[in-house]
């Protein structure tokens, strides 16, 4: 593991960017599994930024997203489809062909899980998988459980997550109950993992994801177990470090 702490989110997001911008460089066929929340929304403007410079092609790359809110069409404005296309997908030169997100209008849920980790397969894996952290130590939409679930899986939300996203949404009664979400399988088989945490509300759960035992509780802890682990935050964030 690497483990940066840097001043500020804007600094963090200039560095988790330009980690994702040399992996395009060196590799321009990359695979991207990417993150939605507030936390990576700076890191994609600063790729928008180098894309729009001609220092980073995306023409070659393909992306799998974490997750997707279940019962929530993709022109939804809180779908993670909506924003991964206002965020980044059409604001680059990359084929929408080749950006991937759960469905979660399908009309079967274990046919979609299926689907979905069938993608993730045929696009050859993922090369860097991009990780926020919930202030529950979320990642993705895996949310602290008995087990971990290896495979795309359907999720019943925690009411701390309900009421973290319900800032987005006009009421708490409009915020989704269940998710769709890749699972820690594709994520700890990627061959880089970069886990971007800003602000001290999050401080707990990052301390307990990479120092406290490796439980699904903590579904973050689970990174312990990743070589290939880059760790940016913000002094906010490290407090508790």
């Amino acid at each position: 593991m690497k483990l940066y702490i840097v001043k500020d989110y804007d600094e963090m997001s200039e560095k988790v960017a330009d980690v994702i911008a040399s992996q395009i460089i060196l590799k321009p066929d990359t695979v991207l599994g990417l993150a939605t929340g507030t936390t990576p929304i700076g890191a994609y403007d600063k790729l928008i930024e180098y894309n729009s410079q001609g220092k980073v092609d995306f023409s070659e790359v393909k992306t799998v997203n974490l997750d997707e809110y279940w019962g929530i069409a993709p022109d939804h404005e809180q779908s993670y489809r909506y924003f991964m296309d206002k965020h980044l997908f059409k604001r680059v030169n990359i084929p929408y062909s080749s950006t991937n997100l759960p469905n979660g209008m399908a009309p079967g849920k274990e046919e979609e899980c299926v689907r979905y980790d069938t993608v993730i397969s045929d696009v050859g894996g993922i090369d860097l998988q991009l990780l926020g952290l919930g202030h529950n130590g979320h990642i993705g939409f895996n949310e602290p459980d008995g087990i971990f679930y290896k495979d795309t899986h359907i999720v019943d939300l925690t009411q701390s997550t309900i009421e973290a996203n319900s800032r987005l949404f006009a009421s708490m009664d409009e915020v989704p109950r269940q998710a769709i979400t890749m699972g820690v399988g594709p994520v700890m088989s990627a061959k880089l993992v970069v886990l971007a945490v800003s602000g001290e509300g999050k401080a707990k759960a990052l301390r307990d994801s990479l120092s406290g035992p490796v439980t699904p509780k903590v579904p973050g802890s689970i990174l312990q177990l990743k070589d290939e682990l880059i760790v940016v935050a913000d002094r906010e964030a490290a407090a508790l470090l």
